[in-house]
């Protein structure tokens, strides 16, 4: 049986942050969907197609990572696709109390499937797509806080 992961979010825009934590869980899943999920009530940036295509063209060297776009509930999502595994990221003690929430309520819903946390690298603690969003409105050089293709792509 393949350990499948879903790393769901936003990534509007993916950071260098989520590829930290996707990097780093790559030795624990044999597979990890990276899913964009779509949320009415957010009002994205980019295209989940634009999305998507970061995340592929990142990882297109590794056939380990797949980038998806869902909707609806997460764990109807995971049963979708084999995955017994949702990945989270944390940057702070706030994060884990909102994360920790949605994993209670996870669990409830299917107890077959496991919220694993990882925290972010230092270095990455500030990377936040809402602030990398802020700078971008504002005309503000976001690269440091973007994988290069994804900072070339934007035109920074």
């Amino acid at each position: 049986m393949s350990r499948i992961c879903l790393f769901p979010g936003t990534f509007d825009p993916v950071t260098l942050g989520h590829v930290d934590i996707i990097n780093r869980a790559l030795p624990l899943f044999d597979k990890i969907i990276v899913g964009i999920g779509l949320n009415a009530s957010k009002a994205p940036m980019f295209t989940p197609e634009q999305r998507l295509n970061w995340i592929n063209e990142l990882y297109a060297h590794d056939s380990r990572v797949k980038g998806a776009v869902y909707e609806g509930l997460t764990v109807d999502y995971c049963k979708l696709i084999g995955a017994k595994f949702i990945l989270r990221g944390i940057r702070y003690v706030s994060d884990f109390e909102y994360e920790k929430t949605i994993a209670d309520a996870n669990r409830t819903m299917d107890r077959s499937i496991e919220t694993i946390f990882l925290t972010g690298e230092p270095k990455y603690t500030s990377v936040a797509s809402t602030i990398v969003r802020d700078i971008l409105r504002n005309g503000g050089d976001a690269s440091p806080f973007l994988p290069e293709r994804v900072a070339h792509s934007i035109k920074l």
